[in-house]
């Protein structure tokens, strides 16, 4: 079974989130910085809003940052492009009768603005949504839960993901990792590197002769 994360995975939109943040703190006259990036990058959006509304000391509830964030990110999800080479390939797995899934911290309704814009749905028996399990996807109970949820045990699964703490936890609960570069977290690679059973630059990488293969 093949788990994919979206965002910076399937799809190039770290970037949106990035300049949603310059903005968001812009107009409070707060600088942009990697100690608040850290915070935010790769976890569910209530825990973001959280996360941004203690860093920051900000007197918004969660809900009201939320929703400005979605503001802000409106619309974005129906623009972004597929990373290179993820079409081919997962045709590519589809041919070879690989199962699919996508386990994702993205909102979910941006999720499906993505996929619906590039088609790519039908590829995938299932999305799974961290928000909604209310998990980070750092934590291996979420991986077990994401398994079980798909009927196959976690050492079935290979997840693709260019979040080294997912990759830390998918690998703490038993399954291979693939981790996938990203330019807005090139930093981590040496550590994707080591604690990955393989890292790739672009799913072209991973084409073959009609084999959905990634190990």
């Amino acid at each position: 079974m093949f788990l994919f994360d979206l965002d910076g995975t399937l799809i190039d939109s770290n970037g949106i989130w990035k300049d949603v943040d310059r903005v968001f703190l812009a107009r409070r006259g707060i600088p942009y910085t990697q100690a608040y990036y850290d915070g935010v990058a790769h976890t569910i959006f209530p825990l973001a809003a959280e996360f941004t509304k203690r860093f920051c000391n900000l007197q918004e509830s969660c809900d009201e940052i939320m929703s400005e964030w979605l503001e802000l990110a409106q619309g974005l999800y129906h623009k972004v492009p597929l990373k290179p080479g993820v079409g081919a390939y997962l045709e590519q797995c589809r041919v070879s009768g690989q199962r699919m899934a996508i386990v994702t911290s993205s909102v979910p309704g941006h999720c499906r603005d993505a996929l619906e814009h590039l088609n790519i749905a039908p590829y995938f028996e299932r999305v799974i949504f961290a928000q909604e399990l209310h998990m980070e996807k750092q934590s291996p109970e979420l991986w077990r839960v994401a398994a079980a949820t798909l009927g196959v045990r976690p050492g079935d699964c290979t997840l693709f993901d260019d979040s080294l703490l997912s990759c830390r936890g998918a690998h703490a609960a038993g399954m291979r990792t693939v981790g996938v570069y990203d330019r807005y977290f090139d930093t981590s690679e040496t550590e994707m590197r080591a604690l990955c059973d393989r890292y790739i630059y672009s799913f072209a990488e991973l084409l073959r002769d009609g084999e959905g293969e990634a190990l």
